[in-house]
């Protein structure tokens, strides 16, 4: 295909890597320009920048943004903003690696004239084609337990906010009613087909965010609030923990780029994208916490502190379509759909091009999900833990040392595809920084952070128990007792659990 060109070798380097969705759009001739292509170009084939960047900003901040006040609270109101904009940055030259080392792989492979169509690539073979099986076997565990763990999350989120417009059911059933809707995400082929989802998935979060910001201002700083933090080591870690997953959403960076028309355009998306997402979960957090303060503590859900009204019902109901709604597949589906792949490459059924096949074999995968939804529904403390212990490795120190090791040799990185910037320092400027991230990340994020989130996820287990069946949720009313010498009834209980909450406090002792 590049041979036609006779361009010379740029032309030959951009045909070699651009997706192979173009060529399966356009290897039956012309499309016809019907009312159908239009509509499906319109809202279901998407693979420019546009479409990459608002499916990184979507996948990026999602119910995250409900825990990020609690994250406040742990670590103060200055650590908190320095931890969002410092783990930004990191996250960012994070994900660029991974789309350098990507390019890279994908260059290679086309000199050998390998050919991808129906076939969606992976982080793990990118390892596994630039530096061997072991990198690759390492990667895929890493990958896979933290995307698992990240489809549980979304899964108990929607539990948690759904909790907060009908309390009727408790969170563990709504558990279960959700896990049933997100296993429709079987049905989406791949990150090439999240166009419309992904921008609606943005909306969403955006209106969330500005929800919590102006009705924090709005309800003002309850009476007495104190703002304390921080004020406990394990809180500390715990709280940077949560920051340090919040920007460690690129782990599907290799699954967005193979969906792209012209991938190799991809390496500024990431940061862009998150510069967007700043804007929505520093405002929030910082108006959230200066209204409730130490009250988060006990709420790892900002929706749990703001009263009832049609406005944050409808922030409620928008993140729930975000993460899980049937028929929007957004983020449970970003987490969820690079499992599917490796599931359906494990056995034999990934170049299938019937969909109803492949969405009989995914289901297995949700199972799993499902289950250990219900066993740790610990919201909030189970963000930080996979980012310590998974997050930090998946797309920290992985992709850092994948990146040295590749270009260790003087002739791997004169024949690169992509150069390093001059304004880093060429090579040896993008290696201290990728050696200073390997170190930060190992001793704070999985180091400290590991121990802290650790032993906060193991309180929660001891004060509330596995498969507990509303996690932080109010204590039922106690019945009225009859006094023995007449009919009068003691007073009623007070509903003031969402202002002065202290029956689980002792967990942050």
């Amino acid at each position: 295909m590049a041979a036609e060109n006779g361009d010379g070798k740029a032309v030959v380097a951009e045909t070699a890597i651009i997706g192979n969705y173009v060529e399966m759009e356009k290897e039956d001739g012309i499309q016809k320009d019907t009312i159908k292509t239009t509509i499906s170009n319109l809202f279901w084939h998407g693979g420019s920048v546009y479409d990459a960047w608002f499916s990184c900003a979507s996948n990026q901040v999602a119910q995250v943004l409900l825990t990020l006040p609690y994250s406040f609270s742990q670590l103060g109101i200055l650590s908190g903003v320095m931890f969002q904009l410092f783990y930004g940055l990191l996250g960012s030259w994070t994900a660029y690696l991974i789309s350098i080392l990507y390019i890279e792989y994908r260059t290679r492979k086309a000199r050998d004239k390998v050919d991808f169509r129906n076939h969606v690539i992976q982080w793990f073979e990118v390892l596994d084609g630039l530096l061997g099986k072991h990198w690759r076997n390492v990667g895929l565990a890493f990958n896979c337990t933290f995307l698992l763990f990240g489809s549980v999350i979304q899964l108990i989120a929607c539990a948690s906010n759904i909790y907060y417009i009908n309390d009727n059911l408790d969170k563990r059933t709504w558990t279960y009613i959700f896990g049933a809707c997100c296993a429709t995400t079987v049905f989406i082929p791949s990150f090439h087909n999240y166009r419309i989802w992904s921008f609606l998935g943005l909306l969403m979060t955006t209106y969330t965010s500005w929800y919590l910001t102006i009705a924090s201002l709005v309800h003002g700083q309850v009476e007495g609030v104190k703002h304390s933090g921080p004020t406990k080591v394990v809180l500390y870690f715990t709280g940077a923990t949560n920051i340090l997953y919040t920007f460690g959403g690129h782990a599907v960076t290799v699954e967005i780029m193979h969906a792209m028309w012209k991938p190799q355009k991809f390496k500024a998306i990431y940061l862009l994208a998150t510069l967007y997402v700043l804007t929505l979960t520093l405002p929030s957090a910082t108006a959230v916490y200066w209204a409730f303060g130490d009250m988060l503590l006990n709420h790892s859900n900002a929706f749990a502190l703001l009263p009832r009204s049609p406005l944050r019902d409808m922030a409620v109901i928008l993140m729930l379509i975000h993460q899980a709604c049937p028929q929007l597949f957004i983020t449970f589906g970003f987490a969820c759909t690079p499992l599917y792949f490796v599931w359906e490459k494990a056995i034999g059924m990934h170049e299938c091009k019937s969909l109803c096949k492949r969405a009989a074999v995914r289901l297995p995968v949700v199972i799993p999900i499902w289950f250990l939804a219900i066993i740790f529904p610990f919201f909030g403390p189970i963000n930080s833990t996979v980012g310590s212990l998974l997050v930090s490795f998946t797309v920290y120190i992985i992709p850092a040392l994948a990146h040295l090791f590749t270009f260790r040799s003087a002739t791997a990185r004169e024949n690169a595809v992509e150069q390093p910037p001059k304004f880093f320092g060429g090579w040896v400027g993008a290696f201290v920084i990728d050696v200073f991230v390997v170190g930060w990340v190992l001793v704070v994020g999985f180091g400290f952070g590991g121990w802290a989130s650790t032993v906060n996820f193991v309180r929660q287990i001891d004060t509330f128990g596995l498969f507990t069946k509303c996690y932080q949720c109010p204590p039922p009313p106690t019945a009225p007792l009859a006094h023995p010498f007449n009919n009068a009834t003691a007073p009623a209980p007070s509903h003031a659990f969402g202002l002065n909450q202290t029956h689980n406090s002792h967990l942050h002792h």
